[in-house]
């Protein structure tokens, strides 16, 4: 496609209005500016926090405040098709993940990397404050942009751009070795990519707790754990296989006060805990459960772009392909289904993938 037929071009997009909906509008074809890009979208998956905060009601605020009209999806994946002025690493025909948050670039956050927790007023999240993935065409600014190898697909690099990169930030924060038994309380796609990586990183015993069915047999399935229980029984039964010690390393991907506490008191003393899931409440009582045992909480908030840049090198070198994780794949004509699939949890990941033509 030539530049003059991108000018006159309109495209599809999908945004959420709420209420549980999704619509499809025409938008105009963007147009890159200085230091953009425009990427034709090939893969975007849906995340939970799409449902929790937009999906269902607009009930974000700050950093998840929906922008009613905005084009949704802030997990994208795609190829770059035409140039803005300016450019210093990128060009056409480069295969890109887009960091979905786009920063600043000068506070102390984007600094480091974290464009995640820019607290500009001009940070914006990619699906939430300016048009995202569930549209054929995205328009990206080159330094929100992450290379993607030939060894990836496309539907990989969409896992990288939120889920598996916030997974990977938890998982260095606490460290994960072949010295460690490792627990992940819920298994959604976040709690399986967790026991994805952590097993490509030699943890010695996983186990995953969950309480959806599905979700339970899907782990079991993919052979990503050791041992997958229900929660009802979980405490004992990590105890037993654990020798009445608990785990090294934790993650809470459930969101629930439940998950949270047993990720906490299933840990053994000088043990490390993340919480990775977003929303939801923790109740726990600090002597006996953190300050007595020595045990550390990590908070862990997506990622740093040259971390998912190190993530995307360590997947290829490890054969690891986040697209095993997905279960359902839609056109964007069918972006309803998809939501409203991703809204039921039985499902792994849902994504929306797109024609190459």
């Amino acid at each position: 496609m030539d530049r003059q037929e991108m000018k006159q071009k309109k495209m599809m997009g999908a945004i959420l209005p709420g209420n549980s909906t999704v619509e499809l509008r025409e938008f105009d074809m963007p147009k890159p500016g200085h230091g953009q890009v425009v990427v034709k979208a090939m893969a975007t998956t849906i995340c939970g926090s799409d449902i929790r905060c937009i999906y269902r009601e607009h009930v974000g605020k700050g950093p998840e405040g929906y922008i009613p009209g905005t084009v949704a999806g802030h997990e994208p994946c795609g190829l770059i098709v035409e140039e803005g002025e300016g450019l210093k690493r990128f060009k056409k025909g480069d295969r890109v993940i887009i960091y979905h948050i786009s920063g600043c670039g000068v506070c102390n956050d984007c600094r480091r990397g974290y464009y995640i927790s820019c607290k500009s007023k001009f940070r914006q999240a990619y699906g939430w404050q300016r048009n995202g993935g569930m549209a054929q065409y995205i328009l990206a600014d080159e330094k929100d942009l992450i290379a993607l190898p030939d060894e990836l697909t496309y539907k990989d690099g969409a896992q990288v751009a939120c889920g598996f990169g916030t997974v990977y930030e938890a998982i260095e924060k606490v460290g994960v070795s072949g010295n460690d038994a490792v627990l992940v309380t819920g298994l959604g796609p976040v709690g399986l990519a967790t026991l994805m990586l952590a097993k490509a990183l030699g943890a010695n015993m996983l186990i995953g707790v969950e309480a959806n069915p599905y979700r339970i047999e899907l782990a079991k399935k993919m052979g990503l754990a050791d041992y997958v229980f229900a929660p009802d029984e979980a405490y004992d039964q990590i105890m037993k296989v654990t020798n009445g010690n608990g785990v090294e390393r934790a993650f809470d991907a459930s969101a629930s006060d439940p998950g949270r506490q047993l990720a906490i008191r299933a840990t053994r003393e000088w043990g490390r805990i993340a919480f990775v899931g977003e929303g939801g409440t923790c109740t726990f009582n600090p002597s006996p459960d953190i300050i007595h045992g020595q045990k550390t909480i990590y908070g862990s908030w997506v990622t740093s772009l040259w971390r998912m840049e190190e993530l995307v090198e360590r997947l290829v070198r490890w054969g690891i392909h986040p697209e095993d994780l997905i279960t359902d794949e839609f056109p964007l004509e069918q972006a309803g289904e998809a939501y409203r699939l991703m809204a039921s949890g039985n499902c792994g990941k849902v994504a929306v993938v797109f024609p190459e033509d």
